[in-house]
């Protein structure tokens, strides 16, 4: 049976839980709450992770062409997001081409998002770092976009802030499509995710 490993970056702890930079756990979040599922601590892999299976229904959906998915949250800060996505590919038994990494992105607009295969970090922290432990960059990314930062603000403090309440109505349609996004990649492929969600 073909196992996916679904990586959401973010910060853990409740101060990080609205901020930008973490819109990759709201989206396995997302998952998990179509899945019925919940997280659980996996301390060895330095991860909160869920288990959930995906077949033409959708995810949490069972039949003859049901792949296992591991949903994962590293408990490690966003750059050492490696650690356990290089464990956790170690222990399931994961290759690089059946791991999908959702993450946000300060190249694309806020309710955009982008799905690829492969490609540079592009100074993303999260991604350098899986990078590095993978040893490859042949694993798909679902970008989702949070645009960029008045002039006045740095990047870096700019991750961190919180969603503003006109740009939190955004978010919560762009959650779900990219949810959508990371399920058709698996059912159906990367073109047709692509298709369907890259704008």
């Amino acid at each position: 049976m073909t196992t996916w490993l679904v990586a959401g970056l973010g910060n853990p702890g409740p101060a990080y839980a609205s901020n930008r930079h973490n819109v990759g756990y709201m989206v396995v979040d997302e998952l998990a709450r179509r899945a019925r599922v919940a997280f659980s601590p996996a301390r060895s892999l330095h991860a909160l992770t869920a288990s959930t299976r995906i077949a033409s229904l959708g995810i949490g959906s069972v039949g003859p062409d049901a792949a296992t998915v591991i949903l994962l949250k590293s408990k490690t800060y966003m750059n050492e997001s490696g650690r356990a996505v290089g464990k956790a590919a170690s222990y399931y038994r994961v290759p690089a081409e059946n791991i999908v990494v959702v993450h946000d992105e300060l190249d694309l607009d806020l309710g955009r998002m982008r799905a690829k295969l492969g490609g540079g970090d592009n100074g993303h922290n999260g991604l350098k770092s899986i990078r590095a432990s993978l040893h490859s960059g042949d694993f798909y990314r679902v970008r989702v976009g949070i645009g960029r930062p008045p002039e006045y603000q740095d990047p870096a403090d700019y991750v961190l802030s919180s969603f503003s309440a006109s740009d939190r109505k955004i978010l919560d349609d762009q959650i779900p499509r990219a949810a959508d996004a990371v399920e058709a990649l698996m059912l159906d492929g990367l073109d047709r995710a692509q298709t369907l969600y890259n704008g």
